[in-house]
């Protein structure tokens, strides 16, 4: 079975474009490789409330977005350093960061 998936590249364009034409701000933070780097995406609010997410294995063997970590308030540099040990993990990941109201609802509608 041959993955059909966009280009990583293509991709994070997407979601740039999505996101702007919300009226938010999104922005690559690490760039991975072109075509078959994985993506990441960093949400926030008015820089608060951030969550990373990152395309999880499901048990019908497809792959969704999923939260992995979310900011603590009372120690936010606990999730600066997980995410810079995550940058450091895959050089061929995509960091992207969607600022902006309910840009949550972008990554159901990334496409896969």
């Amino acid at each position: 079975m041959e993955d059909a998936r966009l280009p990583a590249h293509l991709e994070v364009a997407g979601l740039l474009k999505l996101v702007q034409g919300l009226g938010g701000f999104g922005t690559v933070l690490k760039k991975g490789e072109r075509d078959a780097g994985t993506l990441v995406i960093l949400t926030t609010h008015s820089g608060n409330n951030a969550r990373l997410w990152e395309r999880m294995p499901q048990l019908d063997g497809s792959r969704r977005f999923t939260c992995t970590r979310e900011q603590d308030t009372d120690n936010p540099r606990d999730f600066d350093e997980y995410v810079a040990k995550r940058q450091r993990q895959d050089p061929d990941c995509w960091f992207i960061e969607l600022d902006g109201p309910d840009v949550e609802r972008l990554i159901d509608s990334a496409p896969r």
